[in-house]
């Protein structure tokens, strides 16, 4: 009978023993999620910036002109003059013919019923035709929308219609794009590392990372969000930018 006795004292000691052992297991566990999870609501977001100067690779030059008449022969007629000595014109100026696009002719006859009414124009026929000079020689083609004074001159009016300017492009985005969000991510960085430094905290891995949107601006001009943004097609010198947003873990 003592044997039974000591033998059921000896099996509650050790469940006894094991439930202890059990909660304090578990209380670690449960300390080491609730400090991890603690841990993973400690991050920072900063923001890399990065802009460069960059020039324009292609020039666009729409060079419009219009003649009107009451004789749909000798307004064409006109037209076709006006092309040639436009076509001379870029040529004296070292513009090649393969960089010169001919658009089609637009006629416009003020008499048809779209045009009835009373406000009838002076001419029935409007004879259009718009030649745009294309090239990656934008100092060419620059300095040639100078000298357009020569074609006043010969009595041919370029019209100022929008969509007729001189504009500039940059078409080599796609090969800086990878060096500056490089930059981007490293300034981020750098900035995260200021705050963890104030903060009393170590930078961890990337939380989050969102590379941004790159921009084309015109040379020393404000983003589109601070109220700028002008004048970026007419613009030889152009201002990429990108900001990126990174979160970065801070660790004790």
């Amino acid at each position: 009978m003592n044997e039974a006795n000591e033998t059921n004292r000896s099996g509650i000691v050790l469940l006894g023993l094991l439930l202890a052992l059990g909660l304090i297991g578990g209380g670690w566990v449960m300390g080491a999620q609730i400090k991890a999870t603690r841990l993973s609501d400690r991050y920072v977001t900063v923001r890399g910036l990065v802009e460069r100067k960059v020039k324009s690779d292609l020039a666009v030059w729409p060079l419009s002109y219009k003649e009107a008449g009451d004789d749909l022969s000798s307004v064409y007629a006109k037209t076709e003059t006006d092309k040639k000595i436009i076509l001379q014109f870029l040529d004296q100026q070292g513009i090649q013919s393969s960089e010169i696009e001919l658009g089609t002719i637009r006629v416009v006859d003020t008499q048809a019923n779209e045009y009835g009414g009373n406000n009838r124009a002076p001419h029935r026929y409007i004879v259009q035709q718009r030649i745009t000079a294309r090239s990656s020689r934008v100092d060419q083609i620059a300095a040639a929308a100078q000298k357009t004074m020569q074609l006043l001159e010969k009595g041919i009016v370029l019209n100022s219609d929008p969509g007729s300017g001189l504009t500039y492009k940059f078409t080599g985005l796609n090969s800086i794009k990878p060096d500056m969000i490089t930059e981007a991510t490293r300034n981020a960085r750098a900035a995260a590392e200021r705050f963890a430094l104030d903060s009393g905290s170590k930078v961890g891995a990337i939380r989050q990372a969102n590379q941004g949107v790159f921009s084309i601006l015109a040379a020393d001009s404000e983003p589109a969000e601070s109220g700028g943004n002008f004048g970026t097609d007419s613009s030889l010198m152009k201002t990429v930018r990108v900001v990126t947003s990174v979160q970065y873990y801070l660790n004790r």
